[in-house]
């Protein structure tokens, strides 16, 4: 490969790529062209792109170029100012979020290509922000797994870094992609870690960002309950920031209101850090390197934390060993009704709709299990959900709570318990909905820390920090109250700078 495609640059992200487009240094259909070969090149071996429009990419970068043909240098940075990501091509989570002219499988067989009739109001920005979306990523049936195995995809995702183990899920095709140099910036979604888990397995940077800060509509108020939401996955700290300056606040009709942003944008605040690391303001940070209940987890993974715990301290933050007044199995038990309730009514709306039967083999056993699971929850048993859910959210409200000397600001932890998981350990292929979870072998024990950002609404990062020995990546997390974006982008900075990663894994380079 040339050195234009080469993606180990610290500044080879995607704002570099826009600045290169609008200077005139490359055109948006060379960036395209670029992009269209590289998954090409690497998507048989890492499987981690579908529904690949290359023709309507092409159109949109040329239409681009027209546009920019006519413009002065001067017009054309202004333009770049308002479109940071000029013409960067980018992947969509092949899930449902709505977009015209790519169509979503859902990660399933049973949909078959869904077509949309308009973008959904996050596209619309993307969009506006001059990204162009030119195909979708693998995502877990349904977005239900930690790993991207569904086989409407045919082979499961593969890890960029180390192929035989799991990208993560469920938005597994966009950290594969990312890390694998097939894009520089790819749309995820978060419901029980769906960006944390992939960010950390495959090395990139993983925001979810706080319940109401990102629009969800015009076709849906809310995603598992108010569970989920989404973000760009990104390989650096700026591209996070920048697209959640461009993506952010509440769109019309939106049921719950955005947390206020900062006076500064999101850029301007991990500019100065990464600038000036020890500018940062310094924050209480509770930690630990076990599992909630104090259980071991992988050695690697815990001396990943530990070391991030000594380094957070070496810039001045107050690190203190606290767990969250919480279980892991406590924080699972009310969100897994949920979850399944809204996967029941996506499936029976999809089938209702069309006036059909559900056959067996259109879905995997572990969604039918969820399916069956859901139908036997009451109405009462929904809302003692949700109520329990507030109630743990009030509790960690009050541990995420500075007052002086009590309470913290921010909580550090692992993303995972355990190293990027083989290929298959958890396929969904356990008719038991609550097994696949919950058991000794489940979900729980690879992933104990993402849920609880989710049934709380508050934001979480997962940051790279290091590869085992094996070379798989291990991300921490982390955690802070509501509306805390811009603290969890600083700390990030700071160790991008710092601690600068690689940016992409060695089959990229």
């Amino acid at each position: 490969m040339g050195t234009a495609d080469r993606l180990d640059s610290s500044s080879f992200d995607a704002m570099a790529l826009g600045a290169d487009i609008a200077q005139g240094a490359t055109t948006a259909l060379a960036a395209m062209q670029q992009a269209v070969e590289r998954v090409a090149a690497r998507n048989p071996m890492i499987n981690a792109a579908c529904g690949v429009q290359a023709e309507l990419g092409l159109d949109l970068a040329r239409a681009l170029d027209q546009e920019l043909a006519g413009l002065t240098s001067a017009q054309r940075l202004a333009l770049l100012r308002e479109r940071p990501f000029l013409g960067v091509p980018t992947l969509l989570k092949d899930l449902g979020t709505a977009a015209l002219g790519l169509p979503s499988m859902m990660g399933s067989v049973l949909y078959g290509k869904v077509e949309w009739s308009v973008d959904a109001d996050i596209v619309k920005r993307y969009r506006r922000a001059g990204l162009i979306p030119f195909g979708r990523t693998t995502s877990a049936e349904l977005g239900l797994s930690p790993t991207t195995e569904s086989p409407v995809y045919g082979a499961p995702t593969q890890n960029p870094w180390k192929t035989g183990h799991s990208a993560g899920g469920s938005s597994g095709g966009a950290g594969a992609a990312l890390a694998s140099g097939m894009v520089r910036i790819a749309h995820g979604s978060d419901g029980g870690g769906s960006i944390r888990i992939p960010a950390s397995c495959c090395g990139v940077l993983g925001l979810k960002p706080s319940r109401g800060m990102m629009p969800l509509g015009p076709l849906k108020g809310e995603g598992w309950g108010g569970l989920a939401t989404e973000h760009m996955m990104t390989l650096s700290v700026r591209d996070c920031a920048a697209s959640l300056d461009i993506s952010a606040g509440a769109d019309v009709g939106a049921p719950y209101a955005s947390p206020a942003k900062p006076q500064d944008s999101y850029l301007d605040i991990v500019s100065r850090v990464g600038a000036d690391p020890a500018s940062a303001p310094r924050r209480r940070i509770a930690y630990i390197s076990t599992t909630y209940e104090g259980a071991a987890i992988d050695p690697e993974v815990a001396a990943a934390v530990e070391e991030a715990a000594r380094f957070f301290a070496g810039l001045g933050h107050e690190l203190v060993t606290a767990a969250p007044p919480v279980g892991s199995e406590e924080v699972l038990s009310p969100m897994l009704p949920l979850i399944a309730s809204a996967a029941a009514n996506a499936i029976d709306s999809f089938v209702g709709a069309r006036n059909r039967r559900l056959a067996a083999d259109e879905l995997q056993p572990t969604t039918l299990g969820a399916r069956e699971y859901a139908r036997a929850i009451s109405g009462a048993q929904y809302v003692a959900c949700v109520d329990a859910c507030h109630e743990i959210t009030r509790r960690i409200g009050r541990f995420l709570h500075r007052d002086g000397a009590q309470g913290h600001d921010l909580f550090l932890s692992p993303v995972l318990a355990q190293l990027p998981a083989p290929i298959g350990r958890y396929a969904m292929d356990n008719a038991d909905y609550l097994a696949y979870r919950l058991a000794k072998k489940g979900v729980i024990g690879y992933s104990p820390f993402a849920p609880l950002a989710n049934l709380t609404g508050m934001p979480a990062i997962s940051i790279p920090f290091g590869l085992s020995a094996d070379g798989l990546p291990i991300g921490i997390q982390v955690m802070g109250p509501l509306g805390s974006e811009a603290w969890l982008l600083e700390l990030a900075a700071q160790v991008e700078a710092l601690r600068p990663w690689q940016r992409v894994a060695p089959i990229a380079r």
